[in-house]
């Protein structure tokens, strides 16, 4: 049986001035209704571009996007535009990483609703109107009945997410991809911000993504996780999974970055050597091997052939050279401690 959301075999390259720009390598993943997949990764590593695919959002540079993108049995990829807009606030809705710039500054936050909604709907204004009212009550924007006819840069930083939230949301979509949605918020805001969408998503069956570059983002909010590097996935399981057991050298230095409350304050957090690579200029053979300290343990494998997702079991899905059980090893004797502040 097919899921909501197939992802099979996606690239998307653009050209530049410089060459080919390869933002997405061979992506393939599904997600279930009900469900929250997190993407995660570094800046770059096509987290975001992946998102626009499957919106169709993508103008800028002219990209090649093949393969395949199934949304409830329909083809995006080969879907022509004006099918994918029709599709774009009913079946599939996006937060973006940036409210400010996302919504248009001269109209209010309610017109801005108001017409989201009427696009889909076959409703009078003054309905749509109480409709948007009502989604701003819901994401907890105060007095939305005053609010609604405020600015976007009349909202904080908070509240605009909150509106950017009810707008995706108006239509009771299907699929709701929130691109990086704590982005500059103090983290009193962000929980709250994670906890608005879980509970929407509880309230609407929506399929969620969750696109950030911190584990710790999704770490109660995401049902899956998939980790991207240079455009390809280096890892994908169930979130208990890959916090307990994660078998990738670049997931573990994510999960290193993440803060932790029960170890000394004093201490460090791991960083991953060296800068991810040039999207033009890949790396030969597995693009992390120029920053893993354990890629030399491969008799020169990781600099020649490109690993490929493996089930390591349970659906747990990696691309390492390494065999599994010096894998875990490694997790169990160096990384866990590591990562316990031990």
């Amino acid at each position: 049986m097919m899921a909501f959301l197939e992802v099979n075999d996606l690239h998307v390259t653009f050209p530049t001035d410089d060459g080919l720009v390869h933002s997405v390598g061979g992506l393939t993943f599904a997600l279930d209704r009900g469900k929250t997949l997190g993407i995660v990764g570094e800046s770059g590593s096509g987290k975001s571009v992946t998102s626009m695919a499957i919106m169709g959002l993508l103008k800028t540079g002219h990209p090649t996007i093949t393969g395949e993108i199934w949304l409830d049995g329909l083809e995006l990829v080969g879907a022509t535009r004006d099918r994918v807009r029709r599709l774009r606030g009913k079946k599939m809705a996006m937060i973006f990483q940036d409210p400010l710039s996302a919504m248009h500054p001269f109209y209010t936050v309610g017109r801005q609703i108001v017409e989201a909604y009427q696009v889909h709907n076959a409703v009078s204004k003054a309905v749509a109107r109480k409709h948007a009212i009502d989604m701003l009550g819901r994401v907890g924007i105060p007095r939305p009945d005053k609010r609604v006819d405020d600015y976007p840069h009349q909202f904080s930083g908070g509240m605009r997410q909150r509106a950017m939230i009810a707008m995706a949301l108006s239509c009771d979509p299907d699929l709701l991809i929130a691109d990086e949605p704590t982005t500059a918020l103090d983290v009193t805001v962000q929980a709250q911000i994670l906890d608005l969408i879980r509970d929407l998503q509880r309230d609407f069956g929506a399929a969620v993504i969750v696109i950030t570059h911190d584990l710790g983002v999704v770490a109660e909010l995401a049902d899956d996780i998939l980790v991207m590097y240079a455009g390809r996935a280096v890892e994908h399981a169930s979130s208990e999974d890959l916090f307990d057991r994660a078998e990738h050298p670049y997931t573990w230095g994510l999960l290193g970055s993440v803060p932790r409350l029960d170890v000394e304050p004093t201490a460090r957090l791991a960083q991953i050597a060296g800068t991810p690579p040039s999207m033009i200029n890949l790396p030969t053979g597995c693009a992390f091997h120029p920053r893993c300290r354990y890629a030399v343990a491969n008799d020169g494998l990781s600099e020649t052939e490109t690993p490929e997702l493996e089930d390591v079991g349970g659906g747990h899905r990696v691309a390492c050279h390494l065999p599994p059980g010096v894998r875990r090893g490694i997790f169990t004797d160096e990384i866990r401690p590591r990562l316990e502040g031990q």
